[in-house]
């Protein structure tokens, strides 16, 4: 019976396999191993080799691999994977998967329509469209955050209670902003399960009034919207050339505001720079909150990344952690993004993330605007200079060429990245820190004396800025 079980779940893979690329099938569906299938149950056990890898697979395939084991297991079948958190010591985890229900695509009647309840005329049970990873615990706290953060708490343990009503949340992308406005709404849910809260983005609110004209609906999208006892907004920026949406929306704000409901905004620029705003709209935020999140310093930026490695079961050195926080431009989004394309890279060569790694993810995953130097980028330049090849400069060699071309290699090394020399040694041909140090000193010390060095350096130095 086990046999036919895996069958079943071969099956699956095909289907699945005929619906993405190869690449992506043989990254995230071949290290599936399955385990088993409990009829009693209709529970699916597979083996994955990662949190990382679950996490990838709940987050972009749940929909697709919901529907192949339905096909081949029937209606209903849950879902459960084994993580592997520790392979030294053979630790594993089990963690059940979406439910079958969440498997499922339910038809709609039209286009872009908002919570099936909208057309309800009574308040009953909505979907919030929190996102359930959005939390306090996951949301990190530094300078940057604590005062939105403090706040956000105090809302939710008080929903429109607080004088911080409305509250208005300002900061550049990446910063946070709906992580933190989803924390709330999510922490608001736990306390008061049977409060109304809803996370809408600027461009679904605007979508769904456009769609609630078109249907002769307006009554029951103001209706429902005003049946809420917290209203979430995220990127109200994006209304900037919709005056009837505006308008609307007032309306509707007005109403919650005078009953004393929730009311929380989230925006790239503060009130004051929405020229869509209204004097009165802008005396109503007035009366609340606005706060700035700012985007996170390099401590912040590390416990973030460390916060990241723990709850992923990820294992990423701390040079590593400290080079990505101290090299990527502040972004949240760009920290995880750099850290899943680790992931992926170490995943698909079967290497382990090191330095060198490192600095390949940054300087294909980030963008900067004073982009960062590698090691890679200071040896090709310093070898093309000075006629000599990387085999050269990492050789033992005393030759003269070979010896000045690595002494500056290690010196510009020390100079432009930030890394400890010890790691510079051992990406410059595996020599120990005190040979960094020695070279070092050796380039300072014929900077002091001979020009035509001094110039040769600057010259290389230009080609740096050049192809950065």
């Amino acid at each position: 019976m086990k046999q036919d079980h895996k069958a079943l779940w071969n099956n699956c893979l095909k289907l699945i396999e005929k619906n993405v690329s190869a690449q992506i099938f043989k990254t995230w569906f071949e290290p599936i191993v399955f385990e088993n299938f409990d009829e009693g149950t209709k529970t699916v056990l597979v083996q994955v080799p990662s949190p990382y890898v679950y996490e990838y697979l709940e987050q972009h395939f749940v929909q697709l691999m919901g529907w192949a084991m339905g096909v081949s297991f029937g209606a209903n079948v849950r879902l459960t994977y084994r993580l592997v958190t520790d392979k030294e010591h053979n630790i594993v985890q089990e963690v059940e998967g979406e439910r079958p229900a969440d498997f499922e695509v339910q038809p709609t009647t039209r286009a872009n329509k908002a919570p099936t309840v909208l057309d309800a005329a009574q308040p009953q049970p909505i979907n919030s469209q929190l996102d359930p990873r959005k939390t306090f615990d996951s949301y990190i706290e530094g300078a940057s955050n604590k005062l939105p953060r403090t706040v956000g708490l105090s809302i939710a343990e008080h929903p429109g209670k607080s004088t911080f009503n409305p509250f208005f949340i300002f900061g550049p992308s990446g910063c946070g902003k709906t992580h933190l406005i989803n924390a709330i709404g999510v922490q608001t849910k736990k306390m008061y399960p049977k409060k109304r809260v809803l996370y809408v983005s600027a461009h679904l609110f605007q979508v769904q009034f456009v769609d609630a004209k078109l249907q002769n609906t307006i009554n029951d999208f103001i209706n429902f919207y005003q049946s809420l006892d917290v209203l979430i907004v995220d990127d109200v920026q994006e209304w900037a050339t919709s005056e009837k949406t505006v308008a609307t929306f007032f309306y509707i704000f007005d109403h919650l505001f005078r009953l004393g409901k929730q009311i929380i905004l989230a925006s790239d620029r503060p009130p004051v720079d929405l020229n869509w705003l209204k004097d009165r709209m802008l005396t109503r935020f007035s009366c609340g909150l606005i706060a700035e999140l700012e985007k996170p310093n390099t401590q912040l930026r590390v416990d973030i990344l460390q916060s990241k490695c723990r709850r992923d079961g990820l294992k990423i050195p701390t040079e590593v952690i400290q080079y990505i926080a101290e090299t990527a431009n502040g972004s949240v989004r760009d920290l995880e993004g750099v850290v899943n394309s680790l992931m992926a890279y170490s995943i698909v060569y079967n290497s382990n993330i090191d330095m060198r790694l490192a600095e390949r993810v940054i300087k294909r995953a980030v963008k900067v605007d004073d982009h960062p130097l590698t090691i890679d980028d200071i040896l090709d330049t310093v070898c093309q200079h000075f006629n000599v090849s990387q085999q050269n400069v990492f050789s033992k060699s005393r030759k003269r060429e070979y010896v000045q071309a690595r002494q500056v290699s290690m010196y510009l090394a020390q100079k432009f990245t930030k890394m400890p020399t010890s790691r510079i040694g051992q990406l410059i041909g595996g020599r120990d820190h005190s040979t960094v140090l020695h070279s070092c000193s050796a380039v300072e010390q014929r900077l002091k004396v001979d020009k035509a060095f001094n110039d040769e350096l600057s010259s290389i130095e230009t080609s740096f800025r050049l192809k950065n």
